[in-house]
């Protein structure tokens, strides 16, 4: 029989969980417990760090320095299954967690260091990205044997043959967000709606395009880059994984290119945007021509913008207060897909 907290905690979703004092007393005494087994003492007061409706980090004082405890909403707990294939698979390439508890979506991480996002901006995130890319393009290919068990770990599939039903699914899902909006955005809403023939026909040349499947990290901004050293030497490990879904690989670089893009406030052919491009793409070199590897490339990111509105979807939906800021997001996403520009809204 599950504890009178526990029974209270199971009422509520998100931030009004996270924000309890039972569900702060149950995941101290595990913290503590956790670290005791590893030989680590907690040296102070813990601090809250981050809180949204998809999840919660704190901050750990320890005698090994800080560590990071992470609890995922039930639509992200898969991260800590995945966290331990990608620690068997690319080890390099990862924070080795402390404790898991697979159940309840809990990790204790390790400090990673200095964050990419902090240290680059604007034009001085170009040059990193052409080493940090390929880094994580290998991570990507050690990964693509590993597709089913990605799957069987609860990652999302948004593989290019289930996309247009997942099309159909965002469709739905921005449609009570549009039915409270102006003219302009049922408008927009309604031509991103037409474009599901062409959306399905992208998907059908995607699913027989160079790569097979693989794990798109689907957020992979700077913040979320760990980095040590400089210039080429640079070492890269990636964190947050919990909006990650199975899907072509390229996919990723909707955002990971389409940040850069960003930052330079730039168009699609600017030198540098193409440099990181290529960079990461001559990790898949001996799979595929350079031509297709591009042109699988843009589909990939063109068709993974609906993955994106799902994803969003999926952060907010459910998640009680803090949403709101929040809400626009699927919506976005979904209508980038009008955007001349295969990077569009990332």
């Amino acid at each position: 029989m599950p504890s009178d907290d526990q029974s209270d905690l199971s009422q509520r979703k998100g931030i009004e969980v996270w924000s309890s004092v039972e569900w702060r007393t149950l995941a101290e005494a595990w913290l503590d417990r956790q670290l005791a087994a590893a030989g680590i003492e907690r040296t102070g007061g813990i601090e809250k760090t981050r809180i949204r409706p998809w999840g919660i980090v704190l901050k750990v004082p320890t005698t090994r320095g800080p560590v990071w405890f992470k609890a995922g909403g039930e639509n992200t707990a898969f991260e800590v299954g995945l966290y331990e294939l990608l620690v068997r698979v690319a080890p390099a390439r990862v924070l080795a967690p402390i404790a898991t508890d697979i159940s309840r979506g809990w990790i204790i991480l390790p400090d990673g260091g200095s964050v990419l996002g902090a240290d680059f901006t604007g034009p001085d995130l170009a040059d990193p990205l052409v080493t940090v890319l390929p880094q994580y393009g290998q991570l990507q290919l050690d990964l693509i044997p590993h597709s089913e068990q990605l799957l069987a770990l609860g990652v999302a599939d948004m593989r290019a043959a289930v996309m247009p039903r997942r099309f159909d699914q965002a469709v739905e899902a921005v449609q009570d967000h549009v039915a409270r909006r102006g003219d302009a955005e049922r408008d927009r809403f309604q031509r991103a709606c037409e474009l599901r023939k062409d959306f399905a026909e992208w998907c059908e040349r995607l699913a027989v395009m160079p790569v097979g499947p693989s794990l798109d990290h689907n957020d992979l901004h700077p913040w979320n880059v760990f980095f040590t050293g400089t210039g080429k030497n640079l070492q890269t490990k990636f964190y947050d994984w919990g909006d990650s879904v199975v899907s072509h690989p390229f996919a990723s670089m909707l955002v990971g290119i389409g940040f850069l893009q960003m930052q330079l406030n730039v168009a699609v052919d600017d030198a540098r945007i193409q440099r990181a491009r290529d960079a990461y793409l001559e990790v898949f070199g001996h799979l595929a021509p350079k031509h297709d590897l591009i042109d699988a490339l843009e589909l990939a990111c063109r068709v993974g913008k609906v993955a994106r509105a799902l994803t969003w979807n999926r952060a907010v939906i459910g998640g009680g207060e803090g949403t709101e800021e929040f809400e626009d997001a699927p919506f976005e996403s979904l209508t980038s897909l009008l955007d001349e520009s295969y990077l569009g809204r990332t």
